[in-house]
């Protein structure tokens, strides 16, 4: 997509940054070749929680996390780094999957076959979004060919709708969250916009998960790692100026949506689409940026109800209900953001495994 620009005259401070807010509040780019919302608009994943109190816990996480001494690292690009997606319709072929962790798997039928474009590495993800149903399908350790096939575990998500899994169930994802709706993708950055949190990953996690997330796959029973489902915001005050428009695209949705830790894995990996369109340029800045520049937020003011991924209509930029972002007028919070413990839940017993991936030092 071209951008056009076009020289304003001096306009007040005030209207600057409105116009700058309008920008981040811009409507999520729908995946290419369909016309299905990415949630609903009023959905904890599409909610800027710029305004969110940082998290009493934010200091230990951050040095479980080894903030002070890492960067970010973008766990994507070109062919083979990143997680390729696959968009089907309804005349794809369809076929039953077979389980390994059945009792927290969706049964399906899956539209895959053998032009299913599946992750490479051990975790062998497989995401596809029928661009008809607008439902999405995500499958851990998928395998198999003709009409037999095999994964891990595997979950179904409607576009459409804020509903979660069942309390204590996985889905593709350590988590139990979508893994799709968290990654940066090539279109997005062209568009100019990124209004979702991201997906990313710790070497290290505590044996409880906060909402929005549904599944935990903690190391310890340690309330100095952070549980899946902790969202941690890139700080307001980090200069991001200095950086590419592009890599600004990222850097502004961090501090908007932030991420969301949702697996186990290298410490500050974060998601993207695999792309051949990816620049090294862009990959190379993103990796200078200190993790030490995020804190860890309390989003559980958003919470309404704890079996949804809806979110309060308080932060700033969030829906006015109508599906669009809220109109600068509307944009005061609304009584959400005092700092509270959060909705937490420890260990429930799962048959499906902890910790899954730890990418080396050395990968990309």
């Amino acid at each position: 997509m071209s951008t056009v620009r076009v020289r304003l005259p001096l306009l007040s401070a005030t209207v600057l940054v409105l116009a700058q807010l309008a920008t981040v509040q811009a409507s999520a780019a729908f995946p290419p070749s369909t016309s299905c919302q990415v949630f609903p608009a009023d959905n904890i994943w599409n909610t800027d929680i710029s305004s969110m109190p940082v998290h009493t816990r934010s200091t230990q996480w951050l040095s479980s996390m080894a903030a002070s001494t890492t960067n970010l690292h973008p766990d994507f690009g070109a062919p083979p780094y990143g997680f390729p997606y696959n968009i089907v319709d309804n005349t794809h072929a369809t076929v039953s999957v077979t389980f390994q962790y059945a009792s927290e798997s969706d049964p399906g039928p899956y539209p895959v076959g053998a032009d299913t474009s599946i992750e490479g590495g051990s975790d062998r993800h497989a995401l596809i979004v029928n661009r008809d149903t607008c439902a999405l399908y995500e499958l851990f350790g998928l395998a198999g060919s003709g009409s037999s096939w095999t994964a891990g575990s595997g979950a179904i998500f409607p576009l459409g709708s804020d509903a979660l899994r069942p309390l204590g169930w996985t889905s593709a994802d350590a988590a139990g969250l979508p893994i799709f709706p968290g990654l940066v993708r090539w279109d997005e950055v062209q568009a100019g916009a990124i209004t979702h949190a991201i997906r990313f990953t710790a070497q290290q996690t505590d044996q409880s998960f906060l909402w929005p997330a549904r599944h935990q796959a903690g190391t310890a029973a340690n309330p100095s790692l952070p549980p899946m489902g902790a969202r941690f915001r890139l700080k307001a005050s980090y200069d991001i100026s200095h950086f590419s428009t592009q890599t600004q695209v990222i850097l502004r949705a961090m501090q908007h949506y932030g991420l969301i830790l949702a697996d186990n894995g290298s410490n500050w990996f974060f998601s993207g689409t695999q792309d051949a369109a990816w620049p090294d340029s862009l990959l190379t800045e993103l990796k200078t940026v200190p993790a030490a520049q995020f804190d860890a937020v309390d989003e559980s003011s958003l919470m309404i109800d704890p079996n949804s991924a809806a979110a309060r209509s308080c932060a700033l930029g969030a829906s006015n209900g109508t599906g669009s972002p809220r109109s600068w007028w509307q944009m005061a919070p609304a009584g959400c953001g005092a700092a509270g413990s959060g909705l937490r839940w420890w260990a429930i017993p799962s048959v499906t495994p902890a910790p899954r991936r730890v990418i080396p030092w050395w990968g990309r």
